[in-house]
């Protein structure tokens, strides 16, 4: 008979059974399980990467030029760079790289793997590429502004004088994490930069490796025994895909996994009340809200998309469903960020919404389809706003679907109504404001995206003061800027914004040294034990 541990070492027979594994007494002492909501999971390339479980798998795995204290974001410390300095006229900076550090294949880490990483980023033009080509990258050009100046150093070139601590912030994100040259390049086919490779495989240097991924299934990942760092305790990490908190909770209770990470309040409360388990939680920067297609007639009508933002009963749907997960927020940056704004104008008020519905031609409401991710508090989150918005007389149909289809319609532009959650790519004001406050181009064909942009908004004005603060040197003055920002979103926007989210786990009581991070790329398994 198979024992436990050899049943969870073995990658490809494991994974095909782990949806319906027996009841263990225990986990193995050197794996930690995970359950959660996977199914968002789209690609395992850091150049595409844009989703949260694929964020927090690959920064487990991949390491970028910089990291941060996730305790304290202002302390930034070199990862794959040893040191970085900022160029007399501003216009760039120059990283020099670690010695003797090695991806997980034994390859080394050299300065041309940096540069292969951040030009290959740019040029694949995925998602997250605006990450770094808001800096004047392109395709055409990034060949010279991310150069190899040195054996050991490369400059990052720009085409203004941004605030060094933007730059530095957006090379912590997943699309600046680095690759293995080699490997990657190795694996092109047809001149695509390893992509379709990579979407399901591992070229990276992090304290864990992927060893597999099935979607909507789960992800195995193991210690990578070349780590340059401190080596993991747990030999493998693997997620299964359990989106149901009532069975996550009680295969933590059995001790059939190890971290629960899509609880609602009931199994919150019956955690906090089993001596057995444990609760950890800590504030992201995750916000939940509305995106309403502006390609809509009835949504595209300004009064209609402010009687929406009075169609929700914020405090209740926090105080119920999201219940210690989400507090009440109504502007798009989170607290914590610099210039954030803490003003909560709206709550419930059908009467205010039917006054804007009539102003917009609507007294009698329309009829309007919303996606929604089929996760329990997505779901119960659209249900308690299809109720409170049926007392105006806006009817919501509900289209249901797993993470990758919602998002795949949602960034085509064919949905009415997005039920979304969105985290911070990089610890910068600037990051929240440039998808809910930029949209440079709003053609179908646009090369930057952004969430303006998935909902149609077309906001010449708004996108260059969002510019104009990206380029403020003085912090007050920029605040300033992004507060007015903020403000001018909560009266014109197509943005419901309702919650930053809190996320909490459900743990066994001997599992300690998980780090519950800002950002979901910030979430660090890298030094769990299990006493």
């Amino acid at each position: 008979m198979l024992s436990r541990r050899t049943f969870l070492a073995t990658s490809t027979a494991s994974l095909a059974l782990l949806a319906a594994a027996p009841v263990w007494a225990e986990t193995p002492a050197d794996t930690l399980i995970q359950a959660w909501a996977i199914d968002d999971i789209i690609s395992l390339d850091p150049a595409e990467i844009f989703e949260f479980t694929a964020s927090e798998i690959a920064g487990n795995s991949y390491e970028g030029l910089i990291g941060y204290d996730p305790a304290d974001v202002s302390k930034i410390y070199g990862k794959i760079a040893e040191s970085w300095e900022v160029a007399a006229d501003g216009m760039s900076i120059s990283f020099k790289i670690k010695p003797g550090r090695t991806f997980a294949s034994g390859n080394p880490i050299t300065a041309d793997d940096v540069v292969y990483s951040l030009t290959r980023a740019v040029k694949l033009d995925k998602s997250p590429a605006f990450i770094l080509t808001q800096f004047g990258l392109n395709a055409d050009n990034v060949d010279d502004m991310v150069v190899k100046t040195a054996d050991d150093t490369v400059q990052f070139k720009m085409d203004n004088t941004y605030a060094p601590t933007l730059v530095l912030y957006c090379l912590t994100a997943t699309v600046g994490f680095i690759v293995d040259k080699t490997l990657v390049t190795a694996n092109e086919a047809d001149g695509d930069f390893g992509y379709n490779w990579l979407k399901t495989n591992y070229a990276g240097s992090g304290p864990f490796t992927i060893r597999e991924w099935r979607a909507n299934e789960a992800v195995v990942m193991e210690r990578n025994e070349n780590y340059s760092g401190d080596k993991a305790p747990m030999a493998r990490v693997i997620y299964r895909h359990i989106p149901e908190g009532a069975t996550e909770r009680l295969l933590l209770e059995q001790g059939d996994i190890d971290v629960a990470r899509s609880l609602g309040a009931e199994e919150i409360d019956a955690i906090k009340a089993n001596p057995d388990l444990k609760i950890q939680e800590g504030p992201k920067g995750s916000i939940y809200y509305l995106g309403l297609n502006q390609k809509n007639e009835y949504l595209s009508k300004p009064q209609v998309r402010q009687a929406m933002k009075y169609l929700v009963d914020y405090q209740a749907i926090a105080d119920t469903i999201m219940k210690g997960r989400v507090k009440v927020h109504q502007a798009f940056l989170p607290e914590g960020f610099l210039g954030a704004l803490n003003d909560t104008p709206f709550k419930l008020d059908v009467a205010k919404a039917k006054e804007l519905l009539a102003e917009a031609g609507y007294p009698d409401g329309f009829t309007v389809t919303m996606d929604t991710r089929n996760t329990p508090e997505i779901t119960a989150i659209a249900q308690a706003i299809q109720q409170t918005a049926a007392q105006a007389g806006v009817t919501i149909e509900l289209i249901p679907g797993d993470g990758q289809q919602t998002l795949t319609k949602y960034r085509a532009r064919n949905h009415d109504i997005y039920i979304g959650r969105w985290g911070p790519d990089y610890q910068d004001p600037h990051t929240n404001a440039d998808t809910f406050a930029r949209n440079p181009d709003n053609s179908d064909d646009a090369a930057s995206k952004p969430l303006a942009w998935r909902n149609s908004w077309d906001i010449p004005d708004m996108t260059k003061e969002a510019d104009a603060a990206m380029l403020e040197a003085d912090p007050a003055k920029r605040a300033e800027m992004y507060v007015a920002l903020q403000k001018e979103g909560q009266e014109t926007s197509p943005f419901v914004i309702m919650f930053q989210e809190i996320e909490v786990l459900g743990l066994r009581k001997n599992v300690d040294g998980f780090i519950v991070g800002p950002s979901f790329n910030d979430n660090n398994y890298a030094h769990v034990t299990k006493g």
